[in-house]
């Protein structure tokens, strides 16, 4: 068994390129490996910032020699048939085929035995293949070179069992080839390094100061940075985001402290460990307390004579210029108002079908004012005033520098101007959830706003027909309808979800401020003063407003799905509940657990089977007599006491379940229908359905309609599988 080594040397690859870029040379790679037929006992990738490495192991050092079986013609056939089937088998004559009964007749059959090729004769084709086939997001091209790649190649490694494969990889101008020697690091380190395996290369690259293994990188940064932070007195701000990128950036860490000149420190602190992320790859430190620290670590790929004095120094100076920016930012906005911004808004364009960012607050800071009737402890006045400053932040210096703050530097403007703590949170959580790992806000207001954005937004979509489609959803249309189920559930918020979606549905078509509906103009209305206006066809909104609730719904019901699979509820009692017309999430969910229940005994099971049943009878008897059998059951036209005992426990059902579903009694109201499953299998048993009578068949069939009408006023039976 041998050994493959492969190292792809070059200039610096991008850090968010690299974990992808050694996860596809080694799919690639080893894909191509059992395509050939060649097997492997283990493959693992590595990368740093100048290098994709990848080691193969336990590969045979030549393919399995195989038998190809052919089946020819039969024994008998034209001259003229056999000597095609003798050529393309690669034969020269019949002799060398066999001769047997398939019981359909006697067959010619070839037997070709082919040798296995050498594995370092086809691994040249393979590792060529898997470098053009590597997907990188952007690539370049550089000198007189027409072929494209990620950064310029200095230097290809390939070694099968110690020796140097035969091959080149073509850029178009130059050629790379095959071989065994590579570099170690860029300073610490000179001259070519001949290498003969995977262990000899890792030691070799180590003594050079490069550490090839990244997760052994990252865990070194971590350990420095820790270590560093500790001798300050201070811990480091966890960032995991951050050091996958660091890791990327360096192959010899060396983790040092740098300090944050004191004018800064009134900054707000998002503002500046933004800065010191974002653009300087720093780690921010915090204090005993959890405050920001005035220091900040940086990782450079370097061992200093100095002990790194030069490199801090010149960090600091880089960073006073970044801060001094933000700083910068930060006076001359708090010298204007959120109120005062916001006009601006009515020129930034939301989108070209919807308008400007200005009138999604008008409609927002509405719904919102809606909403709050459904939130306990919501004041309407201090939602429409938080929805109104919501977005100002846009337009300020700071949010324009680093758009991540927003939201967040709208909570320090108002709360600068003294408003209403309820008013500044709401401000900076509308925006959450923004994931399944982010929080979910729980004060009144801050629903509210947070809710009544994303409504608009996906009504919004919804009505301009940008649904998200298979994996697309440009417009994060699925995070919003995420966002949504978690505030109503997690805050146990009542409301008809289908009577919100239609309020801001109709926010699109009608004037805010008066309340009605604006006239259909196909053009839409002309900008005025720079404003933008929206372009929305309004009456197409208005006419196929039933059909977007229904798909809003059915996608909510699809989210919902998402949310509740890992807790082990079956998506097909969401379907029937949703069926049923239920749109309180609340509530749904209270019934979903109800109908679990009931289908977890024997009772609901049956009853189950017995509504598949009555369904399928129905489903027949209408389509042969062209109509629904949805009439009135006549007692007097029954003649055996099954119908009767069935349609006297209906109506005890019907207005037991009723009631206990008014007072969100679900499993009482589970338990009148599970009453009956005696009745209906009773009927089954003793009453033929498709009576010769004309009146009794018709009225057995209404009967029937009313025992599945009985149990669809609870949930859609229909929608249930097993």
């Amino acid at each position: 068994m041998a050994e493959l080594l492969l190292e792809l040397f070059s200039e610096e690859i991008p850090a968010r390129m690299q974990a992808r870029a050694a996860e596809d040379l080694q799919r690639l790679v080893t894909d191509k490996l059992k395509t050939a037929g060649l097997a492997f006992t283990s493959a693992k990738s590595f990368v740093t910032p100048r290098r994709l490495a990848l080691v193969v192991d336990g590969l045979p050092l030549a393919q399995p020699d195989v038998k190809e079986e052919k089946k020819g013609p039969r024994v008998g056939s034209p001259q003229q048939a056999v000597d095609g089937f003798l050529k393309s088998a690669g034969l020269a004559s019949l002799d060398q085929c066999e001769k047997r009964d398939t019981g359909k007749g006697e067959f010619y059959f070839a037997v070709v035995e082919k040798k296995g090729v050498a594995t370092s004769a086809i691994l040249p084709e393979i590792i060529l293949a898997a470098m053009n086939d590597l997907p990188w997001p952007k690539s370049m091209r550089w000198a007189a070179n027409t072929q494209r790649w990620v950064r310029p190649l200095h230097s290809i490694v390939a070694l099968l069992d110690g020796q140097a494969l035969s091959g080149a990889f073509e850029l178009g101008g130059d050629k790379v080839a095959f071989g065994n020697k590579t570099k170690g690091h860029r300073f610490l380190s000179s001259g070519e390094i001949t290498v003969t395996n995977f262990a000899d290369y890792q030691a070799k690259l180590k003594a050079a100061k490069v550490i090839l293994d990244q997760a052994e990188r990252r865990a070194e940064i971590k350990r420095q940075a820790e270590a560093a932070a500790a001798k300050e007195g201070l811990t480091v701000k966890q960032d995991e985001g951050l050091l996958d990128e660091v890791t990327g950036l360096v192959e010899w860490p060396t983790v040092l402290v740098g300090k944050i000149d004191d004018e800064f420190m009134s900054v707000p602190h998002e503002v500046l460990t933004t800065s010191m992320r974002v653009n300087q790859k720093y780690f921010a430190l915090l204090d005993k307390n959890g405050k920001l620290a005035p220091r900040f670590l940086v990782t450079a790929n370097i061992e200093a004579n100095d002990g790194g004095a030069a490199i801090v120094h010149g960090n600091e100076r880089v960073l006073r210029a970044r801060l001094s920016d933000a700083k910068f930012f930060w006076d001359q906005d708090l010298k204007v108002s959120l109120a005062e911004r916001t006009p601006q808004l009515d020129t930034i364009t939301y989108h070209a079908k919807l308008g400007s960012v200005g009138q999604k607050v008008s409609r927002v800071k509405a719904l919102s004012r809606e909403l709050a009737k459904f939130i306990p402890g919501c004041d309407a006045g201090l939602a429409n005033q938080a929805a109104g400053l919501a977005k100002a932040d846009l337009v300020s210096g700071m949010v324009g520098e680093f758009p991540e703050l927003q939201g967040i530097m709208g909570r320090y403007y108002a709360r600068h101007e003294n408003l209403p703590d309820a008013v500044a949170d709401a401000i900076a959580d509308h925006y959450k959830p923004l994931g399944p790992g982010d929080t979910c806000p729980s004060a009144p207001v801050s629903i509210a706003v947070a809710l009544a954005d994303k409504i608009d937004t996906l009504t919004g979509f919804f009505a301009i027909d940008e649904k998200p489609t298979g994996s697309k959803d440009p417009f994060a249309l699925r995070r919003a309808a995420l966002g949504i189920i978690r505030l109503i559930l997690e805050n146990k918020l009542r409301f008809s979800l289908r009577a919100v979606l239609d309020t801001s549905l109709l926010n699109y078509v009608r004037d805010i401020d008066t309340d009605k509906y604006r006239g259909f103009d196909p053009l839409g209305q002309i900008p005025a003063k720079g404003k933008i206006e929206t372009r929305l066809d309004n009456k197409r909104i208005l006419a196929e407003r039933d059909v977007t609730l229904s798909d809003l719904l059915e996608f909510f019901a699809d989210r919902l799905r998402v949310v509740l699979k890992e807790s082990g509820v079956r998506h097909d009692l969401i379907n029937a509940v949703f069926a049923s017309g239920e749109s309180d999430l609340t509530r749904l969910l209270a019934r979903v657990e109800a109908l679990k229940g009931l289908l977890t005994q024997k009772e609901g099971v049956d009853l189950l089977a017995a509504f598949k049943r009555a369904n399928n009878i129905l489903r027949i008897e209408e389509k042969k007599d062209g109509k629904r059998h949805e009439g009135k059951v006549d007692p007097r036209t029954f003649v055996l006491a099954e119908e009767e005992a069935l349609n006297t426990e209906l109506e005890f059902a019907i207005r037991g379940a009723k009631e206990k579903l008014e007072l969100e009694q679900f499993g009482l109201a589970m338990g009148y229908l599970s009453r009956i499953r005696d009745k209906i299998d009773a009927f089954f048993e003793k009453v033929i359905v498709n009576d010769a009578d004309v009146s009794r068949r018709l009225n057995r069939l209404q009967l029937l309609n009313k025992f599945t009408s009985t149990l669809s006023s609870v949930a859609d039976f229909s929608k249930i599988e097993g």
